[in-house]
């Protein structure tokens, strides 16, 4: 039982580094590059800052959550939070499909992390019972 809590653990790891890292390289190449990112925010976004602006603070965002979800600290907020920006990502992006096929592997993994956290917030309730 304690090898399969070791497993456990060690894949949770590997899950939030591949996340956190997908989210630090969007950060850090749309702060070199943000003309190759400009496109994937919707128009009436685009328009509301200055895109330096906008890219400083997105990226901030992706950076946090990134550091956030590789913690593990109270994952089922960030992976939450995560995966509805990847939702809107997608959702405003349709015709770019080919290349946000990935976006959506990842949103799916950070819903089953957050789902993954509620099963072992369950189950430490109901160990502390028993």
């Amino acid at each position: 039982m304690e090898t399969a809590k070791g497993n456990n653990h060690i894949a949770h790891l590997i899950l939030r580094i591949g996340i956190a890292f997908s989210f630090l390289y969007s950060a850090i190449s749309g702060f070199i590059n943000p003309d190759n990112w400009i496109g994937y925010f919707p128009s009436f976004i685009q328009g509301i800052l200055p895109v330096e602006t906008m890219f400083s603070l997105w990226g901030m965002v992706e950076i946090i959550l990134a550091i956030w979800i590789l913690s593990g600290w109270k994952i089922l907020i960030p992976s939450i939070l995560g995966a509805f920006s990847l939702f809107g990502l997608i959702a405003f992006n349709l015709n770019q499909m080919d290349i946000l096929f990935r976006d959506i592997m990842i949103m799916l993994t950070l819903i089953a992390l957050a789902v993954w956290d509620r099963q072992d917030e369950r189950q430490n309730e109901k160990d502390k019972y028993n």
